[in-house]
C-alpha cells in the first residue's frame, strides 16, 4: 500500500501508528480534516484481515466522520481510530491505558469515543490518561452510552425517508428489516415497535436476535435472509458495504435507513438506488446521533439541549432529499455537497482573514 498515495486521494491531513509490545496494542489514528476544529471520532477494535485493511478502514471511516461532523452543524473535523485485535479475547486495560497516552500526546488535535468493539467502560479507562476522550460515564458530567442518541437520530431520519417515499412520516404497519441487533439497533428496534413498526432482524449473534425477538415481537431470519425479505424499510445496522452488487438485485424495500458506516460499497451503488427509485438516507447523516450528543459534552453536557439538536436530523434528511431532486444526483452526493459547502465557506473565510491581517501588517509596515 502506498500510504501518502492514499492519504493524498482525500486530502488527509495524518495518519498515526501506534504500537505498545507488552499490552499488545496496535492501533492507527487517522485524522482527515480539521478544518471545522478539532478531530472527533470514535475507536473501533476488530479482528481486521490485515493491517492494509484496518488501514483502509480508519482512512475510510475518518473521511466519513469530517463529513459527518460537518453536516451536523458541528464545530469539529473527521477523524477515527482502528485498534486491530479480537476485543472479546485480546482487549486489556494496559493496552487502553496504552491508547490513551498516544492520544493525549497529540494535544487535541484528536479527541475519541466509543465505536464498534469498545464500550463506556473502556473510554473511562482511557481517560485515566487523556482528558480528549468523551462518551465516559455519567459519574464524570459525560452522557454516557451514545448508542440511545444515535438510535433517536436514526429513528428521526427514518421517518423523514418514509415522508419522502410513501408521503407519510408514520412508521405504523411499516415493514422494517434490521441487519443488525447490537447496542444501537437495539434502541432503535424499540422506537419502531412503540410506534407500530413490525420488525424483521438478523444478527450474526443468536443471544441478540433472542432478546429483540423476545422483547419486541420481531421475526427472526438468517442474516442470509434480511436483504430479500419484503419489507418497507431496509435498516442496515452492522459494518458496512452491505449495499453491493449482490445485494441490490435483491432488495424489496423502498427505504434504506439505517446506522452503520459506509454503507455503499462503493459511490456507484448509490447511483444504482437513485436509478431504481429506492429512497437512501446517507448514512453519515442518520447517523450522526452519537456525535451529535457527545460533541455536546464538550460545552458541559446537557440532554435536552443535545436531543434537540439530534432531532434535527429530521430537517438534514429532508435538505439532503430536496438537493438530490433539485440537482438531479444520487441522495450520497446531495449530503457531500451540504458537508463539502459548509468546509469549503470556513476554509475560504480562513484564507479571507489571513489576506485581509497580512495586508494590514504589510500597509503599518509600509507607514513606518
Amino acid at each position: 500500500m502506498e500510504l501518502f498515495k492514499a492519504m493524498e486521494q482525500y486530502d488527509y491531513e495524518q495518519l498515526v501508528f501506534c504500537q505498545d509490545k507488552a499490552s499488545g496494542l496496535k492501533a492507527i489514528i487517522a485524522i482527515h480534516d480539521t478544518t471545522l476544529g478539532p478531530a472527533l471520532g470514535g475507536t473501533r477494535m476488530w479482528n481486521y484481515v490485515s493491517e492494509e485493511a484496518a488501514i483502509e478502514d480508519a482512512l475510510r471511516l475518518a473521511k466519513g466522520m469530517t463529513y459527518k461532523n460537518a453536516v451536523s452543524g458541528l464545530n469539529l473535523g473527521g477523524g477515527k481510530t482502528v485498534i486491530i485485535g479480537d476485543p472479546r479475547k485480546d482487549k486489556n486495560e494496559a493496552m487502553l491505558r496504552a491508547f490513551g497516552r498516544y492520544i493525549q500526546g497529540l494535544n487535541g488535535r484528536y479527541i475519541t469515543a466509543e465505536d464498534v468493539g469498545t464500550t463506556v467502560e473502556d473510554m473511562d479507562i482511557i481517560h485515566q490518561e487523556t482528558d480528549y476522550v468523551t462518551g465516559i460515564s455519567p459519574s464524570y458530567g459525560s452522557s454516557g452510552n451514545p448508542s440511545p442518541a444515535t438510535a433517536y437520530g436514526v429513528y428521526q431520519g427514518m421517518k423523514a425517508a418514509a415522508k419522502e417515499a410513501f408521503g407519510s412520516d408514520s412508521l405504523e404497519g411499516r415493514t422494517v428489516a434490521v441487519q443488525g441487533v447490537g447496542n444501537v439497533a437495539v434502541h432503535l428496534c424499540k422506537y419502531l415497535h412503540e410506534e407500530g413498526a413490525k420488525l424483521i432482524v438478523t444478527d450474526i449473534h443468536k443471544q441478540a436476535v433472542d432478546r429483540v425477538v423476545e422483547q419486541f415481537g420481531a421475526q427472526a431470519v438468517s442474516p442470509d435472509e434480511i436483504i430479500g425479505v419484503e419489507c418497507d424499510i431496509y435498516a442496515p445496522c452492522a459494518l458496512g458495504a452491505t449495499i453491493n452488487d449482490e445485494s441490490i438485485p435483491q432488495l424489496k424495500a423502498k427505504v434504506i435507513a439505517g446506522s452503520a458506516n459506509n454503507q455503499l460499497k462503493e459511490a456507484r451503488h448509490g447511483d444504482r438506488l437513485h436509478e431504481l427509485g429506492i429512497v437512501y438516507a446517507p448514512d453519515y447523516v442518520i447517523n450522526a446521533g452519537g456525535v451529535i450528543n457527545i460533541a455536546d459534552e464538550l460545552n458541559g453536557y446537557h440532554a435536552d439541549r443535545a436531543y434537540k439538536k439530534i432531532g434535527e436530523i429530521y430537517q438534514s434528511i429532508e435538505q439532503v432529499f430536496e438537493i438530490s431532486k433539485r440537482e438531479g444526483i444520487p441522495t450520497y452526493l446531495a449530503a457531500d455537497r451540504l458537508a463539502e459547502q459548509r468546509i469549503e465557506r470556513i476554509k475560504n473565510a480562513r484564507s479571507t482573514f489571513l489576506q485581509n491581517s497580512h495586508n494590514a501588517l504589510s500597509i503599518r509596515r509600509s507607514h513606518r
